[in-house]
């Protein structure tokens, strides 16, 4: 079994303990030293064990304790973290947090060659009628359908969050026009294609999904913008449909 020596795992707790006694054993063994030659074989050996087992009698108990506390407390503030940077209803990553992840990735694309990645913004279309129609509770149904159906058809470094109201984001670094637009068409079938019975019959979902793709430093706002032109061409050709273009050098939607 392979220990955790996270702050947050059991692992960290025993080598703390096992540290702090043994510095405890140590420092007591040393003070006692300096009494050793005036002592005889049997005192000696009793001042020994004594300088060994009572900090460990007390040491280990207390250490045990206050390292404890201290996992408690790295698991609870992890928590926290978690609870700030994730929406409530879809539990995805908010606004806040998804922009501030991939603001951090861009800004370190400079420093590898030919990094590269691409953001999708995807939108649910036609939701007020959904509202409007069946409730709003519905409709929070509906956009916790579509944030699982975007889910469960990314990889394992992409970013989806939720950016605000019906609207979502998706971050995929390394990809190239090809791959983003093969992700983009499969969620936007696989959000068609998802389970959504409001009123006891199927009432489909679709999506319209804009992408921008970049192979050079820019900031995530010219990313978005050019995402967000993206969509709304996606939108403006009947919806339910897929608009991925890449970004040149000047920040502009290469034709």
């Amino acid at each position: 079994m392979k220990l955790d020596f996270s702050p947050e795992g059991w692992g960290r707790v025993i080598l703390s303990t096992f540290a702090g006694t043994t510095l405890c054993v140590v420092a007591a063994l040393y003070v006692d030293s300096f009494n050793f030659p005036g002592m005889d074989e049997a005192a000696r050996t009793r001042a020994i064990l004594t300088d060994v087992f009572l900090p460990i009698v007390l040491a280990v108990p207390l250490l045990l304790f206050f390292t404890g506390k201290l996992r408690e407390l790295a698991i609870a503030h992890r928590q926290l973290t978690v609870i700030a940077s994730t929406d409530s209803l879809t539990q995805v990553m908010n606004r806040a947090a998804f922009s501030t992840l991939v603001d951090a990735y861009l800004k370190e694309v400079h420093q590898h060659e030919n990094a590269r990645g691409a953001l999708l913004i995807i939108d649910a279309d036609n939701f007020k009628a959904v509202n409007d129609r069946y409730g709003h509770d519905r409709g929070d149904e509906a956009l916790v359908t579509i944030a699982h159906s975007i889910k469960s058809i990314l990889r394992g470094p992409d970013i989806v969050g939720r950016l605000g109201g019906e609207e979502f984001g998706v971050f995929l670094p390394d990809a190239n026009t090809d791959q983003a637009e093969i992700v983009a068409e499969r969620i936007r079938h696989t959000v068609n294609t998802a389970k959504f019975t409001p009123a006891g019959s199927a009432h489909p979902l679709s999506v319209s999904v804009g992408g921008a793709v970049f192979d050079h430093e820019l900031p995530f706002a010219d990313l978005f913008r050019a995402a967000d032109q993206q969509l709304y061409s996606a939108k403006q050709r009947g919806r339910n449909r897929v608009a991925i273009s890449r970004v040149d050098d000047d920040g502009i939607l290469a034709a």
